[in-house]
């Protein structure tokens, strides 16, 4: 079983799927290389770049901490940044009402700690997310032995905007629900930090998206704000017009 895969759905248009993995896993982790993609359609829009939405332009570090963008991934469609918001996130109801209401806190926390950093919008409705955040186990790999506390894949497909048609995807979260206490928005912090566009991992454990859980995990730190903004600030082919 292959780490991506491509499907062709027939519809008004066509739809280009693909889906990739990057999972939090304790001391290892998944990440599919740029080179394994299939080729690009001619057709896509070549990459460029977007206005940086407020909240990050308006970012400054006065720490000078650097960043770890020298890590993060450039799928063959560009970065996985965002252009249109709010970002709308869809927050999948645990199926168990008890466990419910700590678990839907402690992911709504998380999605305002990430929202004072980019524009996102709390949905009722999965069709209309760009990111679900589902209870679930991730899936099953191939080759994967260790248990995985949470991961995020993500698909393309053709959005239609108007009279437009424009490349976009969507994410998936899926939080395994063994995890309890300060380990559910840990995993949360760091899966959400994917699907808002940082695929990869930081080498340092005082970071969100740092490759590991840690003992006492941290909030997102001035390293993965940078990251993040520099991530905004490069050349993509998502959100822009076939």
């Amino acid at each position: 079983m292959r780490l991506w895969k491509v499907t062709m759905k027939l519809r008004s248009l066509a739809v280009f799927s693909l889906v990739l993995y990057l999972s939090l896993i304790i001391f290892t982790h998944i990440n599919t290389p740029a080179a394994s993609l299939p080729p690009l359609p001619d057709s896509w829009p070549p990459p460029q770049v977007h206005p940086l939405p407020p909240t990050l332009a308006n970012w400054q570090d006065s720490t000078n901490s650097g960043d770890y963008f020298d890590l993060v991934n450039s799928p063959n469609v560009g970065h996985l940044l965002w252009s249109k918001f709010p970002i709308q996130i869809y927050i999948e109801p645990p199926a168990d009402a008890n466990k419910s209401e700590e678990w839907v806190r402690a992911v709504l926390d998380v999605v305002r700690e990430w929202g004072v950093y980019l524009p996102l919008k709390v949905v009722d409705n999965s069709e209309v997310a760009d990111i679900r955040i589902l209870r679930q186990a991730p899936p099953l790999r191939q080759g994967v032995l260790r248990s995985r506390s949470g991961e995020a894949t993500y698909e393309l497909y053709a959005r239609r905007d108007g009279d437009k048609t424009v490349l976009s995807h969507r994410f998936s979260v899926y939080l395994n629900p063994n995890q309890v206490g300060k380990y559910i928005p840990a995993t949360a912090r760091h899966e959400l930090g994917h699907a808002l566009g940082i695929w990869g991992h930081s080498s340092m454990e005082t970071d969100v998206l740092y490759f590991s859980q840690v003992r006492n995990p941290p909030s997102i730190s001035a390293r993965d704000v940078n990251t993040l903004k520099l991530v905004y600030e490069q050349p993509t082919r998502l959100g822009w017009e076939f």
